[in-house]
């Protein structure tokens, strides 16, 4: 992979990750969070952990299990620390939530009691740390998700596991919160090599035209996302109503899957299948967890993206369609503001009638279409890759290991 990478990124970026990495030889790295399957926080680590290893790293990844009511909490976590008002979690729930982590913390113990290093992601097991007062290493909580304006009861009762950290890291500026320990700021990224991201035959990208019925010939939308209520697929279908008035040889695709930790996601599903009311050129597509080809098939395919949410922690389907090229209409939120800029690669929208009216913009102005389209790539490559990444993780690695030292990386 190294080699393959340094293709792209060029011998100064990846030489910079070895000598990193060569600070970490002796170091155990533990990442944990709550799914291997579906969402963005297990897309990354997938990527992650091989390169880890591949620089000579011993890096292990493990999640937490837990049972229907666990999940339960931790989804009106998620809407509540995005949010999401009008909302208390029982003392019941959070019980259950408590019990759960004490649980995976004695399966678990002896790998993170001995670990130099460990990555703890999001909220579903950010309360392992109470378990573990002698710990050995430096232990790290990892926020994916846009909390600038966090449920009070919620922040309140995690914040007393996290304020136990000896760092967080957020993904930007506007996320973080007043603890007790440094806070980082690092942006997710996208591995180019990977089956959702790496180059496609013109065969591989006709299959998907093939497969879920496009014509190719008309102007495909196309919205690439777990079926969530933040990222608003029924507004993403009452823009393309609004638009269809006026081009109505338009395709919208609506393309996603669920994850294990997410309970929800079969009745936002069901949602959006109503809101399509059976409209021949709406394709609502509930793929497998493991259909990464198809998505990137779909994705080279489609003539605009949309990634139309309320709010994002990042939105590493944004990354990966600028990646390949793409004019991004994004929501006006979170991660999609560091990733699209206006009139530069796409647009940022707050409404179905913005979204409407940026995506008839586009299909009228070449130009413009083309000049959005050539930025996206180049945009990728100088932020969101993997490589730059890795390579802030393993800095702030070196940097808490040797806290006192007047080094500049």
């Amino acid at each position: 992979m190294l080699a393959e990478l340094e293709s792209i990124v060029g011998f100064s970026e990846i030489d910079h990750l070895v000598r990193l990495a060569n600070f970490l030889k002796d170091k155990k790295i533990v990442h944990i969070n709550s799914t291997k399957i579906g969402g963005g926080v297990a897309e990354l680590l997938t990527n992650i952990i091989p390169l880890k290893h591949e620089l000579g790293l011993d890096a292990t990844w493990e999640i937490v299990v837990g049972q229907a009511e666990f999940y339960k909490c931790t989804k009106m976590f998620h809407n509540m620390l995005q949010g999401m008002k009008n909302q208390i979690v029982p003392d019941t729930l959070l019980k259950i939530y408590e019990q759960t982590n004490e649980e995976n913390a004695q399966r678990l113990f002896n790998l993170l009691n001995e670990a130099d290093f460990v990555f703890i992601h999001d909220p579903q097991p950010a309360a392992l740390i109470k378990f573990f007062p002698n710990r050995k290493g430096k232990w790290v909580w990892r926020c994916h998700i846009d909390i600038s304006r966090p449920s009070r009861q919620v922040w309140k009762f995690l914040k007393q596991f996290i304020a136990q950290y000896d760092a967080s890291i957020f993904s930007l500026v506007d996320f973080a919160r007043n603890l007790p320990h440094p806070q980082y700021i690092i942006a997710p990224s996208i591995n180019p090599l990977s089956d959702k991201n790496k180059e496609l035959n013109k065969e591989e990208v006709e299959k998907a035209y093939t497969e879920f019925n496009l014509d190719p010939t008309r102007p495909i939308l196309l919205q690439v996302s777990r079926f969530d209520r933040f990222k608003d697929p029924i507004g993403v279908i009452s823009a393309y109503k609004l638009v269809k008035k006026s081009i109505p040889s338009i395709q919208l695709v609506l393309a996603g899957g669920s994850a294990d930790d997410d309970p929800e996601g079969s009745i936002v599903l069901e949602e959006t299948l109503t809101a399509a009311n059976s409209d021949n050129d709406i394709h609502v597509l509930s793929l497998p967890s493991d259909a990464n080809v198809t998505i990137n098939a779909l994705q080279r395919a489609a003539d605009i993206v949309i990634q139309k949410s309320t709010k994002e922690g990042f939105g590493l389907t944004v990354t990966e369609s600028l990646w390949k090229g793409k004019p991004v209409i994004g929501g006006n939120t979170g991660g999609i503001r560091l990733q699209v800029i206006n009139n530069y690669n796409g647009f940022l929208v707050n409404t179905p009638e913005g979204a409407a009216l940026r995506i008839k913009q586009l299909l009228s102005d070449q130009d413009l279409f083309k000049r959005l389209k050539r930025k996206g790539k180049e945009f990728v490559k100088d932020n969101f890759l993997i490589t730059r990444h890795v390579r802030e993780y393993l800095t702030l690695l070196v940097i808490l290991q040797q806290p006192s030292a007047n080094v500049i990386w």
